[in-house]
């Protein structure tokens, strides 16, 4: 079994708490992750060659269950790591990649909130990053014996060329003057037009006296713009993850799909021809998102020539350098090195304190086999779940035979099992929690 390094109380609680209640826990993932060494390495290449100036897109394509949401989660933490800022947002009914109501605002909006940084790797970094910069122009306008909006202006001129750069400087100009003056409002307002917060162009020409905000037909100028303001800033580049974006397949309307698809069909081309740098999109879905002919990826024609897969990558034979990044579904042998890392994780990474033998795991996977089937590892949050409860009742239970309590788990098949791809209503849940403990 593979040993787990020793692991801080708090993470310890973090993760059990996470994965009883059937949900990807957001910090210690380096603790249960298993396998994905082949697709870990090509995304940290796509890192690299954003942070050295060029740009990247990734739509990581997986069954119900095969681990997308947790790839995610590793992908950003490792961005993070690189001195990357990373926002993040799952797409839902009223959160889409285009729209004329609001949605395309909302997912941006969501998405910011969520910014993260290595000092802040739960979100909310915004803030954190606009007072370095607004700091940063303070002290060169104090050596240079200029003003401070002067500074602003000569380091945003970068941004001109960009949709909307010239309301960055005059938003961040009015947060240093709410940081200079005390006054908490003008800045709140600031961050708020930063969030893509206001629903119109009054109320935000009144708080900041901008004349624009960043609305549905600007998402995704803003997000390059916002790539270059935290390059600008001195990180490595911006990354984008998109979770669930099978609620772009689920869309009633063609029409509105087709939007859709034509957003992300221009961001791809701006990527493919490196028109731009230090951002990457990471897109996680379905396979029926992807291949569906009718209403997925493929019903795009121009998605479908340039995302078509590598007609020599058959037989066992991969090509992870193309925007297509499969992953597979949990093997029984990666669900026992994950059942391994669980109990290590109860144990605070002591292996004297296991609350099980090793010949425990495959006694209850074997219990999982007779009861589930072989969905217990293709799908395997309520194995997990039920997992975390059996040692649970052990650890606070001293003296509790765990060959008696084996046979008294019992472990349901996941009910949501192939909800995603089969609701032509748009009412599945598309939720990809647990079911994605897999790396």
């Amino acid at each position: 079994m593979s040993a787990v390094l020793s692991i801080k109380p708090r993470e310890r609680d973090v993760i059990l708490q996470a994965l009883s209640a059937g949900v990807v826990p957001r910090a210690g993932l380096r603790h249960v992750q298993v396998g994905r060494a082949a697709e870990i390495t090509a995304m940290v290449r796509d890192i690299e060659r954003i942070s050295e100036g060029g740009s990247a897109m990734r739509f990581v394509i997986g069954e119900y269950g095969a681990g997308k949401t947790f790839f995610l989660n590793l992908v950003r933490l490792i961005a993070l790591e690189r001195k990357f800022v990373t926002i993040h947002a799952d797409l839902a009914p009223d959160r889409r990649v285009h729209a004329s109501a609001g949605q395309a605002r909302g997912l941006y909006a969501e998405a910011v909130r969520n910014m993260a940084t290595r000092n802040k790797p739960d979100g909310g970094a915004l803030g954190s990053i606009v007072e370095r910069f607004v700091t940063d122009c303070m002290d060169e306008a104090s050596r240079r014996a200029v003003s401070v909006e002067a500074v602003i202006d000569e380091r945003l001129a970068r941004l001109q060329e960009h949709v909307g750069g010239y309301d960055y400087a005059t938003v961040l100009k009015a947060y240093w003057r709410g940081s200079e003056d005390g006054d908490e409002l003008l800045k709140a307002a600031a961050l708020r037009w930063l969030r893509g917060e206001y629903s119109t162009k009054t109320e935000a020409r009144q708080a900041l006296g901008v004349r624009n905000i960043i609305d549905d037909g600007d998402v995704y100028d803003a997000l390059k713009l916002l790539a270059a303001f935290v390059t600008l800033v001195g990180y490595s580049g911006l990354l984008v993850v998109f979770d669930e974006m099978v609620n772009i397949y689920k869309l009633q309307s063609s029409q509105a799909r087709n939007q859709n698809y034509e957003q992300i069909l221009r961001m791809l081309n701006d990527v493919l021809q490196g028109n731009f740098g230090g951002i990457g999109f990471v897109f996680g879905g379905t396979p029926e998102f992807l291949m569906d002919t009718r209403r997925g990826l493929y019903s795009y024609a121009a998605l479908q020539s340039r995302l078509a897969e590598n007609a020599f990558a058959k037989n066992g034979l991969v090509d992870l350098s193309g925007p297509v990044l499969r992953l597979q579904s949990l093997t029984p042998e990666d669900l026992l090195i994950l059942l391994s890392n669980i109990r290590s994780v109860f144990a605070s990474g002591d292996p004297e304190r296991h609350l099980v033998p090793d010949e425990a795991l495959p006694s209850f996977m074997a219990h999982c086999n007779r009861h589930v089937g072989e969905a217990y590892f293709r799908t395997p949050r309520n194995t997990i779940k039920a997992f975390v409860q059996f040692l649970a009742v052990l650890e606070q239970n001293p003296g509790t035979g765990w060959t008696d309590l084996i046979d008294a788990v019992e472990i349901a098949a996941d009910a949501e099992m192939g909800s995603e791809g089969s609701d032509q209503d748009g009412q599945g849940s598309g939720d990809d929690e647990l079911a994605s403990i897999r790396l």
